[in-house]
């Protein structure tokens, strides 16, 4: 039972670290060397136990509260669970209203240039890009995802879907 917390644990410290786009190495050199990766790296594979105080200093460099850290408690039961991919259908946002697709257009522009994928067809967009994009809808993403359903410019991605 407690290998099984520790390696849970070590889950939510991997994504936490994922999300904000750092590598094991990246957390040394962002820490100035205080964490270094290999003991980061044996937390999260939940080969090292973290004291309270560690997961405490940790969450502190991560910017998040230390009940983010913790497995299997409310909001984090549904945040280990990966999300669903999302497809954004390029012809079909062509034909909304200028006015009401154009930051979701601008958004998947830069979404295909910094991807440098240009197939033209379709797009998967990632969670974070959601939360983005209702930030400049200045809605839910919930809210945000059932309107782009609605559009029919959004939808799960399946298998066979190109990425």
């Amino acid at each position: 039972m407690a290998k099984e917390y520790a390696r849970a644990l070590g889950g939510r410290l991997r994504s936490i670290r994922q999300q904000q786009g750092l590598s094991l190495h990246g957390v040394e050199e962002k820490s100035d060397g205080r964490w270094k990766a290999v003991v980061v790296g044996s937390y999260e594979r939940g080969d090292r136990a973290v004291t309270v105080q560690k997961l405490s200093e940790l969450a502190s460099f991560y910017g998040v509260p230390v009940e983010e850290l913790l497995p299997g408690g409310g909001a984090n039961a549904a945040a280990m669970e990966p999300p669903p991919k999302l497809i954004l259908d390029l012809g079909k946002l062509q034909d909304i209203n200028a006015d009401d697709s154009a930051p979701l257009s601008r958004y998947a522009s830069t979404i295909q240039s910094q991807r440098g994928d240009y197939n033209g067809r379709v797009l998967s967009i990632r969670q974070e890009d959601l939360r983005t994009l209702s930030v400049i809808y200045q809605e839910q993403p919930s809210v945000l995802a059932a309107r782009f359903i609605g559009w029919g410019v959004l939808r799960p991605a399946e298998a066979g879907d190109p990425e």
